[in-house]
């Protein structure tokens, strides 16, 4: 008798501990690659580690239009990623029912250095970001209650969700952590610039000269090796009538910070147009006649910006040719950004 109990107990107990085993899960974790010379990411990846298993569920809800109120809309119908995460065609993004959004969509690369997220800074966390978009009526409109039931009904998620967090349990807290698991994935640093940074290669005589003229005019803002400086400014543009965006102002309420906006990533410039917050200029050529003769004088303008930006035709063929330099295609075309398949 006893020893039928005692095999009874050790049966249950290490039928226990492979259950518990079972919802346990095993993680793989991911190292971001970078190079060397490149700043400590602002990201604390000590705290939140990258998984393999994370990451797959990101990639998966970021390109669900179950995360629109109408199932139209998902992360990726903005960013996409043959554009390097933003969006093509239009100056402002779209969401459902064809409604028109507020600004142009910033692209998603190297997002782990980032301090503060939109053209406004309004979010400072990565692992928030999602809830802006998702929430915002002119983009996916929709909650994350309705969220959460939609993808409780589609057996898939719940596997995903196991191999990620343990066991089945789908919260705002998980969805908003593997979209940002993915998103820091995208990393973009095998540009023609950064092989002749390597000495890999060379920059041909016009990129060359392109790189002088840019780190004379626009560097400072622009800072290698991320080609920002993470920080809020105003170039000069003119204020939309129709938009009345003001930037920076919208969230301090700063008189001195009206007309800021975050300085973009000159990285893929290439395959990122429409440019500037509202998508008002269509090519790099309209962009340099603003910095050449469009800028509006203000008292908060940046400090950073040329008095003049004076380019003779050969020195605007030499800054573009620099500017394409920075296209990534490695990251542009990676399949392991794109929709997955699996």
């Amino acid at each position: 008798m006893k020893n039928k109990f005692l095999n009874l107990f050790f049966g249950s107990l290490i039928i226990s501990i492979l259950w518990a085993f079972t919802l346990i899960p095993t993680e793989e974790i991911v190292q971001l690659v970078y190079p060397k010379s490149w700043p400590k990411p602002h990201y604390n990846f000590n705290r939140e580690p990258l998984t393999k298993e994370k990451i797959a569920l990101g990639r998966k809800l970021f390109y669900d239009p179950i995360l629109s109120l109408d199932n139209t809309i998902s992360c990726a119908s903005c960013h996409l990623s043959y554009n390097a995460f933003t969006h093509v065609d239009h100056a402002l993004s779209h969401g459902i029912y064809d409604s028109i959004g507020f600004r142009n969509s910033p692209v998603l690369i190297n997002l782990a250095w980032n301090k503060h997220f939109m053209w406004d800074g309004a979010v400072n966390h990565i692992e928030v970001q999602a809830l802006a978009p998702i929430s915002d009526k002119r983009e996916m409109a929709e909650t994350f209650q309705n969220i959460i039931n939609k993808l409780k009904n589609k057996p898939e998620y719940s596997q995903l969700f196991v191999n990620a967090f343990g066991n089945n349990e789908i919260s705002l807290e998980r969805i908003l952590k593997s979209i940002a698991q993915f998103q820091l994935t995208l990393i973009s640093a095998n540009s023609k610039y950064d092989r002749v940074k390597k000495g890999l290669e060379k920059f041909s005589t016009q990129e060359e000269n392109g790189y002088r003229i840019f780190q004379k005019n626009c560097n400072s803002c622009h800072q290698e090796p991320l080609f920002t400086n993470g920080n809020f400014e105003n170039n000069g543009i003119a204020v939309d009538k129709k938009l009345n965006d003001f930037g920076r102002y919208r969230i301090t309420l700063q008189t001195l910070d009206s007309m800021k906006f975050k300085v973009p990533t000159l990285r893929n410039i290439e395959f990122s147009h429409p440019y500037m917050h509202d998508g008002r200029f269509t090519t790099l050529n309209q962009v340099l006649n603003h910095y050449s003769n469009g800028i509006e004088s203000s008292e908060n303008k940046s400090k950073e910006l040329p008095k003049n930006l004076a380019l003779n035709s050969v020195e605007r063929i030499d800054i573009i040719s620099f500017l394409l330099t920075l296209s990534d295609k490695d990251f542009v075309f990676n399949a392991e950004f794109t929709y997955p398949r699996n």
